[in-house]
């Protein structure tokens, strides 16, 4: 259980003079963002392997990019699994503190969402989901489900490793080539399921697919698998919100996977504004006084 910043803990942090900088230091990239009397100023990200060069990187680019002096940043605050490698208490001498992640990840989701009480998932190597309100955020499961899948999948079955290419592909894609529905294998209807519902993912391919046809699958296959475990978390906490944050929001066809469950389970499903950007939002906000 942590303690995060209520309204008026984030509205102080917002009013502050000086630049609050959040970053999300991921495997292989940098999110930044930051604040300015209660301003989201210009986001940006970088590439890079090692994550202490990601986090400068990050930190250059996000200053030229809002025309940024050093002394007029108050604060650096840093989350995500790169995080640890930065050992430094200050980065280019300005005052930096690691955030615990999912803290980041629940602050980000509620902020970005305008929510007061949600499930938030973090999709982005792997999957995170946390339980947040504006005094609580808790840890509920894991999920090696994520962007790693997706790439994995994507060089392995279609020589493609990149988000952009294979979210192009997959619109092309027919998925009723790929997947296995529940009109498939039954004339009968079910109580509480479409017949185009999903019974087996990729349990109808065969030898005449398209690579779109594949994308598509694999695309359907990583959100279905995260939307699933996110449903389940939602009713374990009798929530009906669900905010979904990270890398993978960027692509068309997994928002429009997440809409059917949101159709299908009855549950308010929320892509927000920023949500590529949400968790390092959630490390700028973090208010460490109240954990």
């Amino acid at each position: 259980m942590s303690a995060i910043a209520g309204h008026g803990e984030q509205n102080r942090n917002l009013g502050s003079n000086g630049v609050l900088i959040g970053l999300d230091v991921g495997g292989s990239i940098t999110k930044i963002v930051g604040f300015h009397k209660g301003n989201l100023l210009k986001e940006t990200l970088i590439k890079a392997s090692d994550p202490v060069a990601s986090a400068y990187g990050a930190i250059g680019k996000f200053m030229l990019l809002n025309e940024l002096r050093l002394d007029q940043v108050e604060a650096i605050r840093l989350t995500g699994v790169g995080a640890s490698h930065v050992e430094d208490s200050e980065l280019l001498g300005l005052p930096s503190t690691i955030v615990p992640e999912f803290d980041a990840v629940g602050i980000g989701g509620l902020f970005t969402a305008q929510a007061d009480r949600a499930i938030v998932v973090s999709m982005g190597t792997g999957t995170s989901i946390v339980y947040a309100d504006r005094k609580t955020i808790r840890h509920i499961i894991g999920s090696g489900v994520g962007g790693g899948t997706l790439l994995g999948l994507g060089q392995t079955m279609l020589g493609v490793r990149d988000f952009d290419s294979i979210s192009e592909m997959s619109l092309e894609g027919d998925l009723r080539k790929i997947d296995l529905s529940v009109g498939d294998i039954s004339h009968r209807s079910i109580p509480g399921l479409s017949s185009d519902t999903t019974a087996s993912n990729f349990g109808k391919v065969d030898d005449r697919v398209t690579a779109s046809d594949l994308a598509h699958g694999i695309v359907n296959l990583v959100f279905q698998s995260v939307g699933t475990a996110a449903v389940l978390a939602a009713r374990l906490e009798k929530v009906d919100k669900i905010i979904f944050t990270g890398n993978l929001l960027r692509i068309d066809s997994g928002r429009t996977v997440l809409k059917g469950f949101a159709d299908l389970y009855n549950v308010d499903i929320v892509v927000p504004q920023h949500a590529e950007f949400a968790t390092a939002i959630g490390a700028a906000l973090y208010d460490s006084s109240t954990a």
